[in-house]
């Protein structure tokens, strides 16, 4: 398949509903029974019409893990090279549709716009690419563009638990969807753009700073520290 037929069934055709509804229930057992996840402010995200969700980007499982909390379909940018084999027509009805890294790919800017124009739920990673460094990276304006272009409102989501795995999945998830942020009023330039972004993106790095601080990471932290003072103490004896 080429990159002008894919973007062209992601346009015009968009998400099998049956095959998404499979792959959902499937994925949301086997993940539920995995890995163990939980999720908040799911109200925050609209049940009907446009709407872009800017979640913090730290593994390969977090698109699936955005689409399997929402009861709404969800459309995700993947890397083109994903498109190239056999499995692309299934991937392209799951949602995903491909954007080349590197450059700014008109077509795959245009497959949002299209995926939005139909009153459909696009999630986007402002970061750009997945943060493997401790904390988070520093948020493009481009979802908030978009946005703003569609009238649509931006839903900030933080994942915690995907940044680290000690199986080939990752273990206790946890999902927050922030408080929508409005564009109504506001035009596609780069400065309500960036006053956009700036006002959802907060949200993640409070969110994400929170839960790892939080007091049982923190005790452990310090268990830790204390075990190693004593192992040196002995050590010196």
């Amino acid at each position: 398949m080429t990159s002008e037929q894919a973007h062209r069934v992601a346009r015009e055709k968009g998400v099998s509903g049956p095959l998404y509804l499979a792959v959902k229930c499937t994925a949301a057992v086997i993940f539920r029974l995995a890995c163990g996840f939980a999720t908040s402010g799911k109200e925050n995200v609209p049940r009907t019409g446009p709407v872009v969700i800017v979640p913090n980007h730290k593994s390969f499982w977090d698109p699936f893990f955005v689409a399997i909390v929402l009861r709404r379909p969800v459309h995700f940018m993947g890397k083109a090279e994903h498109f190239e084999g056999p499995m692309a027509p299934v991937f392209l009805r799951l949602g995903a549709f491909p954007v080349r890294r590197g450059s700014a790919d008109t077509d795959a800017l245009e497959t949002a716009r299209a995926i939005l124009r139909r009153g459909d739920a696009l999630a986007l990673f402002p970061e750009g690419t997945r943060v493997r460094d401790e904390g988070l990276g520093t948020p493009k304006r481009g979802a908030a563009r978009l946005a703003i272009e569609a009238g649509a409102p931006i839903v900030p989501a933080t994942i915690t638990g995907t940044e680290k795995r000690r199986w080939p999945l990752p273990r206790k998830v946890r999902i927050v969807f922030g408080t929508p942020v409005s564009v109504e009023g506001l035009a596609a330039t780069p400065e309500d753009a960036a006053a956009v972004i700036g006002e959802a993106w907060p949200q993640v790095t409070e969110e994400y700073g929170r839960w790892q601080n939080r007091p049982g990471r923190l005790a452990a932290g310090a268990a830790a520290l204390g075990l190693a003072w004593l192992v040196r103490k002995r050590i010196d004896k």
